[in-house]
């Protein structure tokens, strides 16, 4: 079962096609990630989602429904532009962001309490809004956004603006939802945090997704490397190296081959190579990521993400 599909979603504005035929497939329970730079239309994406503004092509569905506004009370939504009246109090603010979804403004304070408490702010409760530092008023925020127990949580550029302690805090929080069930669909265009929590993602570029599935998957797409150290430079093991070795004193730095470790094991021992180390490293996402959507978006990627972090 999905949370979410979508076929052919298309989205213009004047003559800027900010979304492009866009396929997803989010399944319940999940925490997925899509993820590019700034501009790619994942934020145009989400709204069309939601329901917050309409496509100019293309289906979606959302919690099985062709009419996403009907399921509000049943979503979360984060949004990328953050705003809370600054003179409400803590606990009021999550009350009335419950309230919006159909929650008791009564049962919303009392939920909120606990919520607070468990992150460690029970004292920020009946402080004002102004009074927080940006990242307790964002955890406030994300709280109200959760706060009437939804089964579907989106959350737009989640991580934007936030130091390392609170990017960690608000992961955990991620994760203590996706335990309960909960299916979390957030976009970000930091490769790090979608490696960490997502088990599937969507790499979107220029309105067009390029992968859609699982992050095994994406990484997968290019082979491990292998970095071999000896006590020898030369011999009849050599044969065993590919042609893409690289050498750095005793180092040799390959692509494993596709018949694996095992005769490669064999041929080093056997050749009498002197093995001193051999370690394989897996590709990570951002490496999936470059040989999927192009050096030249990872790179825009890498420059916003140092941006946040000025």
């Amino acid at each position: 079962m999905h949370a979410i599909e979508a076929r052919g979603l298309v989205k213009q504005f004047d003559d800027f096609r900010a979304v492009d035929g866009i396929d997803l497939n989010v399944p319940e329970g999940s925490i997925y990630g899509v993820l590019g730079p700034n501009g790619a239309g994942k934020t145009t994406t989400l709204r069309m989602l939601l329901g917050i503004i309409d496509p100019d092509g293309g289906t979606r569905t959302l919690l099985g429904s062709d009419r996403p506004l009907s399921q509000a009370h049943q979503v979360g939504y984060l949004p990328e532009e953050r705003g809370l009246y600054q003179s409400m109090r803590a606990i009021d603010t999550i009350a009335f962001m419950g309230a919006l979804r159909g929650l008791p403004l009564k049962e919303g304070a009392r939920r909120g309490r606990i919520l607070l408490e468990e992150a460690g702010l029970g004292e920020a409760a009946d402080r004002q809004i102004r009074q927080l530092s940006k990242g307790m008023a964002q955890t406030v925020q994300l709280m109200g956004t959760i706060v009437h127990e939804p089964k579907l949580i989106v959350l737009d550029e989640p991580f934007s603006g936030l130091d390392a302690l609170n990017q960690a805090k608000l992961e955990r929080m991620i994760r203590a939802q996706a335990s309960r069930g909960v299916t979390i669909i957030f976009s970000t265009h930091v490769i790090a945090h979608a490696e960490r929590l997502c088990e599937r993602i969507a790499i979107i570029a220029k309105g067009k997704i390029s992968f859609d599935g699982l992050v095994q998957t994406a990484r997968d797409r290019l082979r491990p490397q292998v970095h071999l150290e000896t006590e020898t430079l030369d011999g009849p093991w050599r044969a065993a190296l590919p042609a893409d070795c690289k050498i750095e004193g005793n180092w040799w730095h390959f692509t494993l081959p596709e018949s694996g470790v095992e005769p490669l094991l064999k041929a080093l021992v056997e050749g009498k190579a002197g093995v001193r180390s051999l370690s394989i490293e897996r590709p990570g996402l951002h490496d999936a990521f470059v040989a999927i959507a192009g050096e030249t978006v990872a790179a825009e990627m890498d420059q916003q993400d140092a941006g946040d972090r000025l």
